[in-house]
């Protein structure tokens, strides 16, 4: 077992894909402790995404003796041996279909990761049975476990920036397919919760910061290569991917019954702008902006997460750093923009 990351613990750069994923995956201490508090073995549900492996890695370093299952299509058989490699169990599986959700394993803690975003506005009837279908589906199927579903920042209508964003007692009031099918998959594991008394929460994630993608990411690539930045959305509330993940593993152990929903993301609202200038002092370019700063937007706060589980190891500016030392390297991209600046809910 390798748990604990700190400050002193932060290299200067991350020199390639392989020592990034064994950071994005080492655990804290404290989720160490809370996932060995927890019966029962982890499955997580969609584990084939950007940002599965490294939870489902995390998992297993935090627990490594407890079972920890990734369910996926695994179109990518790559992604199916990496996994297979860091001692988590696979099995290929469509969730869209019942049956087969019905054989996967009956582990006690549930990471639910499946959905559709990009590409809603395409086949708003696929996006709709992917958020909507299946999470029903694994909430019947699961109704014993505890279960961790992630969710967005999208659900919320815009909030003022100057208010430091939304808590979690505020009403969804999504804009466009996604995030309104996304309002739906909360409240299929919220009515199935109160039916059946399982134990859940919902991790409303803002933006995960990975060197290969992420809003860092985005912003870096524009000053790069001299687009113009779209500054309509001014601020982000980003974190370290490996925070992300470590909270919400953690959240296993801060389930309620019904579920509840639980903001993940960064303590503070980063400054599109700031951040701009800052890679643009690191490439020697200045950055060119497009639009005006709008007084709202997407924005939530994290105070509640703050409570349970404390600041984020990995600060902003280490980020800042890292991102940019990584794209000067020319290192490697997932091509997967965010789009975190739009503003009218067309993913």
């Amino acid at each position: 077992m390798s748990c604990g990351l700190a400050c002193a613990d932060l290299p200067e750069r991350i020199e390639d894909e392989e020592a990034l994923e064994e950071l994005l995956s080492r655990p804290p201490q404290w989720l160490c402790s809370k996932l060995a508090s927890l019966d029962g073995d982890v499955i997580v549900l969609g584990v084939g995404g950007k940002v599965g492996p490294t939870l489902a890695r995390m998992a297993k370093r935090a627990s490594p003796n407890k079972t920890v299952t990734g369910v996926a299509r695994f179109s990518d058989e790559n992604v199916r041996r990496r996994l297979d490699s860091w001692g988590v169990e696979t099995v290929g599986c469509d969730l869209l279909d019942r049956a087969a959700v019905e054989a996967l394993p009956k582990a006690s803690n549930v990471i639910y990761m499946a959905g559709k975003k990009f590409g809603t506005d395409e086949d708003p009837s696929f996006a709709w049975a992917m958020n909507t279908h299946v999470p029903a589906t694994v909430a019947d199927v699961y109704r014993y476990a505890r279960i961790v579903a992630f969710s967005t920042l999208c659900v919320y209508p815009f909030a003022p920036a100057a208010e430091g964003g939304f808590g979690e007692e505020v009403e969804p009031g999504p804009t466009g397919d996604y995030a309104t099918s996304c309002v739906g998959r909360e409240r299929m594991f919220g009515y199935f919760s109160r039916k059946f008394g399982t134990a859940g929460r919902l991790a409303r994630l803002n933006y995960a910061i990975d060197m290969r993608y992420g809003v860092l990411h985005d912003i870096a690539g524009w000053v790069r290569d001299g687009t113009p930045i779209p500054i309509g959305t001014g601020y982000a509330s980003v974190i370290w991917q490996g925070d992300a993940i470590a909270q919400i593993l953690g959240a296993l152990a801060h389930t309620t019954v019904p579920t509840s929903p639980l903001n993940v993301g960064g303590p503070e609202h980063m400054s599109v702008i700031m951040a701009a200038r800052e890679f643009g002092r690191r490439f020697g370019k200045e950055p060119v902006f497009q639009g005006e700063v709008r007084p709202d937007g997407w924005y939530n706060n994290t105070l509640a997460a703050q409570r349970l589980f404390g600041y984020p190891a990995v600060p902003l500016a280490v980020m800042i750093d890292w991102v940019a030392d990584w794209m000067e390297r020319g290192m490697p991209s997932h091509r997967k923009p965010t789009h975190y600046e739009e503003r009218g809910g067309a993913f």
